[in-house]
């Protein structure tokens, strides 16, 4: 598979764990995370986002340094989706330990909601500019 039947592939999937972990904290905020199973889904749904977001970011940049391939995005729009991003990991960390040994909703589990939903509504800004990409269908080699 090449890199670009890749990236689609992995494009795909963040979108759909998109709508899925925007369906579960939803259902989180409604309920305010009362029940166990929907904070272990969100939790195992937020995992797989990350997994598959660090590996659209490999695809794109590779190896390199991430930090510094960000701080020089001509695109102001995915620098920020970057830096919200991280807010939501770095919360989303602290409110799983925090959860982990209370099962009890925090504050910093509400301030992982709300940056949640904004990267969530950032990453749907980012798929929107790009979704000719996602569209568009695999060209194949004729040959000559």
């Amino acid at each position: 598979m090449n890199k670009i039947a890749k990236l689609k592939t992995c494009d795909w999937s963040l979108l759909l764990l998109t709508i899925s972990i925007l369906a579960s904290g939803i259902y989180l905020e409604v309920t305010q995370s009362s029940g166990l199973a929907a904070v272990w889904i969100h939790i195992a749904l937020g995992i797989l986002f990350f997994i598959s977001v660090v590996y659209h970011i490999f695809l794109h940049f590779g190896k390199s340094n991430w930090f510094e391939r960000f701080r020089k995005l001509k695109n102001q729009f995915t620098r920020v989706l970057w830096w919200v991003s991280l807010a939501t990991l770095i919360t989303g960390i602290i409110a799983c330990i925090h959860w982990t040994m209370t099962y009890s909703h925090s504050p910093i589990g509400g301030i992982h909601g709300k940056i949640g939903f904004l990267m969530v509504l950032l990453s749907i800004g980012h798929l929107c500019k790009r979704i000719s990409f996602l569209k568009s269908k695999p060209k194949r080699n004729i040959p000559s």
